[in-house]
């Protein structure tokens, strides 16, 4: 039986409590979150890593089980987060030798972050995400846009919850999820106040130069040219309706040497249709591209 995970750390980051989970030792993997789930989505992956590598799995400011501000105590934009991202790593003195391990917002999040810190940032690991602008030729799903744009979208959003709600049913595509997996992505999520970073992330996305975090996002993916040399393993669930092939195009256009698996019947919630397949291939992709010593003292 699949239950949640038992609480894990908890760290003050400008007056608020960021909570995380980190277990193992060894090389330090970040894995980052997107809207609207949190460290939960890694819970098996942490289980079958654990035992070589340190996962580290941060719950964002007003995700999980991580507090969540109005507007007057925080800025739900990208720039913030890159900066908790930053501090939550530097104080727990993860500066070096790190792995992302990317999904949904996590993948601009994470690579905003090795943008700043290239020096920090020795693997990759992206899922269904994006680290760039909306691809050529694609348009923004009418599901995101109505949250977005409209007030209609804010208050099914907020008033109820239709975007964690939906997401439980939409964003896998080989199996219902469980009762008590469902129940879990949806457990923090659970009054308007709650959900305020499920509507502000949605609002956050940037297609245009007057948005907020278009400058950001524009910045990284001018950038990306950067990390072409590290080593890179792309996952896909080729049935997700918003990261879909244009954005895997994307990324193995401008990644040619990435290691690409892609997952026909898995959707967005791609290690939840595949999760035990994708332990295997991350952990034989960490082994495979073990940081010699040499490597690890130029990264010093």
């Amino acid at each position: 039986m699949v239950t949640a995970p038992p609480e894990g750390r908890y760290l003050a980051l400008g007056g608020l409590r960021m909570h995380y989970r980190d277990e193992g030792s060894g090389e330090p993997l970040v894995m980052l979150h997107g809207n609207p789930s949190w460290s939960y989505y890694y819970r098996n992956l942490i289980d079958a890593l654990r035992d070589r590598w340190r996962c580290v799995a941060p719950d964002h400011i007003g995700m999980g089980l991580s507090d969540k501000p109005g507007d007057d105590r925080y800025e739900y934009t990208l720039s913030r987060r890159v900066a908790d991202l930053t501090t939550f790593l530097d104080r727990l003195g993860i500066r070096k030798n790190v792995t992302l391990v990317l999904h949904d917002w996590g993948g601009m999040i994470g690579m905003a972050y090795a943008s700043r810190h290239p020096d920090r940032v020795a693997r990759i690991v992206a899922m269904n995400t994006a680290a760039f602008l909306m691809p050529p030729g694609k348009s923004m799903p009418w599901q995101l846009r109505l949250g977005r744009d409209f007030g209609l979208g804010a208050v099914l959003i907020r008033g109820l919850n239709a975007f964690a709600l939906g997401a439980t049913r939409l964003c896998v595509a080989k199996r219902r999820l469980p009762k008590d997996v469902a129940a879990a992505y949806l457990a923090p999520y659970d009054s308007w106040a709650h959900r305020i970073a499920t509507l502000r992330f949605v609002q956050d996305i940037p297609l245009s130069p007057r948005d907020k975090s278009y400058a950001i996002v524009k910045e990284v993916q001018d950038g990306l040219s950067r990390f072409t040399h590290l080593p890179m393993l792309l996952c896909w669930g080729m049935k997700d309706f918003v990261f879909d092939r244009a954005f895997l195009r994307e990324w193995t256009t401008r990644f040619p040497q990435a290691q690409t698996h892609r997952f026909p019947e898995a959707g967005h919630y791609v290690l939840e249709d595949e999760g035990p397949a994708i332990a295997a291939l991350v952990r034989d992709f960490l082994t495979k591209n073990r940081l010699g010593a040499g490597q690890q003292r130029r990264r010093a």
